[in-house]
């Protein structure tokens, strides 16, 4: 595989990515957890707007199910954990290619969110980082996880209900596909948990326990082929392990460790790259590198890693598999940089 970057802007804390289709076009969306905007790059020559100016504090950015480019949105989550504030906004396209952002939700420490669909039902699950703080190193209150229905129509309230609590440093999160149903995975010290919503209105969330140690972020994905998903884990929380799991039995075993030190792990994603299952992992510290991870070989198993690129310290990635490219977007958090990585066969 070839990589060719190409740099979009110069985003201080660049932190939250998104691509999504807005009146049938596609649009990347890059944000700051810091103070400050978030960007939209449109068409083949990716042309710049705002979305907004600020607040800042973007952790996600979501678009939502059915619409023409809506979507949510974290803000109010700043450095260092000051996200006591922090809210969901809701984000329209206007005619006029402005955007309407409307709070819909105060979620202090809600760090983590997504829209679930099951049973032709939308639904909102939160993740808090943690309930209250008295500074940065306190988590003696620990995090929860939120869920509701989301209204079709958002002006109208979003009813929320707390499923599971006790969940400390309750930072990671992905969407994934378990035991045949779409799930959301929680990660925190106590562990990770499949979050998975109610087959038919009415009925109750289901919560699995999956791991029982601490992990900071994880995805899923069946590396090697076997048919059975893989689960990749960065451990602890903001750590230097970054690990591949595999079911041998009935229990998950760490097969793969990246082989490089690494500190504040915080990029790991699992998909298709240019037709072949890929894990795209990436660091804060160190080296600061964004790399890949391939299986070399089912038996035995091995794997082959490639770095991207180093000295960027990337916080997020969001993939968009094109016929002819894949393109990484990345938002290249420690040199406050929004970028694409083209990759070609």
């Amino acid at each position: 595989m070839k990589f060719e970057k190409k740099i979009l802007a110069n985003l201080h804390r660049c932190y939250a990515v998104s691509s999504f289709d807005v009146n049938s076009e596609r649009k990347i969306f890059f944000a700051t957890e810091g103070e400050g905007p978030c960007y939209m790059f449109s068409g083949s020559d990716f042309k710049q707007s705002t979305v907004w100016d600020g607040p800042g504090g973007t952790m996600s950015i979501v678009p939502i199910p059915g619409k023409n480019g809506d979507f949510l949105a974290v803000q109010n989550f700043f450095p260092t954990f000051r996200s006591e504030n922090a809210t969901i906004v809701w984000g329209k396209p206007l005619e006029n290619g402005e955007w309407d952002v409307k709070t819909v939700l105060n979620l202090p420490y809600v760090h983590r969110f997504d829209i679930l669909t099951s049973g032709g039902v939308n639904y909102f699950i939160g993740a808090t980082l943690c309930t209250s703080k008295k500074d940065k190193d306190d988590w003696s209150d620990p995090g929860k996880i939120y869920v509701g229905v989301l209204p079709d129509d958002l002006s109208q309230p979003i009813e929320l209900t707390v499923i599971k609590e006790g969940l400390t440093k309750n930072h990671g999160y992905c969407r994934a596909v378990w035991n045949g149903k779409t799930a959301g995975m929680v990660t925190c010290e106590e562990g990770v948990f499949a979050v998975i919503p109610p087959k038919s209105k009415g009925e109750g969330w289901t919560i699995e326990t999956v791991l029982e140690r601490p992990v900071s972020d994880i995805a899923v994905i069946d590396i090697d082929g076997d048919g059975i998903d893989e689960l990749v884990t960065i451990e602890p929380f903001h750590g230097g392990n970054f690990v591949i799991n595999k079911k041998i039995g009935d229990k998950y075993e760490i097969v793969y460790k990246y082989p490089k030190e690494m500190d504040f792990g915080h990029v790991v994603w699992g998909g298709m790259l240019r037709g072949i299952p890929t894990i795209i992992g990436g660091y804060r510290r160190f080296e600061k590198e964004l790399f890949y991870i391939q299986c070399e070989s089912k038996n035995p198993l091995t794997f082959k890693t490639g770095v991207i690129e180093a000295g960027t310290g990337p916080s997020n990635i969001y993939v968009i598999n094109d016929k002819d490219r894949d393109i990484i977007v990345s938002a290249n958090r420690e040199i406050g940089e929004a970028a694409l990585y083209f990759v070609t066969d």
